[in-house]
């Protein structure tokens, strides 16, 4: 068996890349080490490259077409092999991005005014989508667990038009249960409520974890329903623009389609996107097994110098590369410590704030690296927080909090 190497570092300068060289683009400084945006700093798999550069090799870059069986069959397998779901191919359609399909399903199943339901915090683009698109967010906060009831009265009194689901959840990292997964079935079904499932992250989970893609439940539901999903996040290949999404009802998905191709004028995948996702789902299963070996190392090593080193009591998340670290222990104004770390230890690391409700005192902070990054990363924070804590970083405290 191949050993896979995420130790060495690769330099990502050059690239074009949001998280390196348009750093400063955020932050207001340029040569940060950061751990921000959730791509990865590891190559993706030899085996991508390879098919990449012999279709280069060809010089064939054609409109090309998506729904072809290679493509379909890829993604079936892959869902029969990795999660134990059937899915029918005629479920599936091409879109893109994630964010995409989830912006057209917003537009497809509720109206401008509309209640759309998430779990809070949550992913920045759930809260920018849905209000760019003139809906309500409605964010359920879940930092310390979901209140059911709760949920149950926000649908009855609230009405929503969609839950959106983020499964696993970013940035907490939850791995939904079975048990979780059928009251989320229920409560839509009771409601009348619309559900969509995003999904990118479920193939980055911690050894033992087990995910349960919505598109197990497809039967049970009663109402639209759509999974959304890449292989771009799990196998980092975000930059060849292909993802999908599973869309069990035909009514539903034909509309979808007729968005996608006559409202949008997008019918032709990216060809290498196209070939990458295939390559991943067909013959990268091993790499990805060990990818998340070396991530969970990452977070294993990561909640022991948190607790070393600043006496944080870290919770290692079921999946995701993507650590919730919460600092109120600390006693330092978020403020003070993201402006220490900027400007003093020029790192760039999330504020948990723009994840909306239930960020506050939280930093979110990228696994998916080589280990000395990981390990320098976590050597600047802890000087940033030693050097407030001695020089008084509580004084200012009600600037944040």
């Amino acid at each position: 068996m191949t050993t896979y190497d995420f130790d060495t570092v690769v330099d990502r300068y050059g690239t074009y890349s949001t998280q390196w060289d348009y750093v400063q683009d955020r932050f207001g400084e340029a040569g940060l080490l950061p751990f921000t945006i959730s791509d990865m700093d590891f190559k993706a798999p030899q085996g991508v490259s390879d098919v990449l550069t012999t279709a280069a090799k060809r010089g064939i870059f054609g409109y090309t077409r998506w729904n072809n069986p290679d493509f379909k069959s890829a993604i079936t397998n892959w869902f029969a092999s990795r999660y134990k779901v059937a899915v029918n191919p005629d479920a599936i359609v091409y879109s893109p991005s994630v964010i995409f399909s989830l912006a057209k399903l917003v537009e497809q199943w509720s109206r401008p005014g509309a209640a759309v339901f998430t779990f809070s915090p949550c992913y920045d683009a759930f809260i920018n989508t849905v209000t760019s698109n003139e809906r309500l967010l409605i964010q359920e906060n879940i930092d310390h667990g979901v209140d059911w009831k709760h949920v149950e009265q926000v649908f009855a009194t609230e009405h929503p038009s969609i839950f959106l689901l983020c499964n696993p959840h970013n940035p907490l990292g939850i791995a939904w249960s079975d048990a979780d997964m059928r009251r989320v079935v229920a409560l839509c079904n009771a409601y009348h409520v619309a559900i969509i499932s995003d999904e990118i992250h479920m193939d980055v989970v911690r050894a033992g974890t087990k995910v349960n893609s919505l598109a197990a439940y497809f039967s049970e539901l009663s109402v639209p329903v759509a999974v959304i999903t890449s292989a771009s996040k799990a196998f980092n290949i975000p930059a060849l623009g292909v993802s999908y999404a599973l869309v069990p009802n035909v009514l539903d998905r034909e509309e979808f389609l007729k968005t996608l191709k006559q409202k949008n004028a997008l019918s032709s995948v990216p060809y290498l996107g196209m070939l990458a996702t295939i390559e991943c789902y067909q013959h990268q299963g091993e790499w990805l097994n060990q990818l998340s070996a070396y991530i969970d190392a990452n977070f294993a090593f990561m909640k022991q110098y948190l607790h070393n080193e600043l006496n944080l009591e870290y919770q290692i998340p079921d999946a995701t590369y993507l650590a919730w670290i919460d600092i109120t222990p600390l006693g330092i104004p978020m403020h003070q410590l993201q402006q220490t770390m900027v400007t003093k230890e020029k790192v760039a690391i999330m504020d948990g704030r723009i994840y909306g409700n239930g960020g506050l005192n939280y930093l979110r902070y990228n696994l998916g690296a080589p280990r000395t990054k990981i390990e320098d990363g976590l050597e600047r924070l802890a000087r940033a927080v030693h050097s407030l804590q001695v020089n008084g970083g509580e004084s200012n405290a009600q600037d944040s909090f």
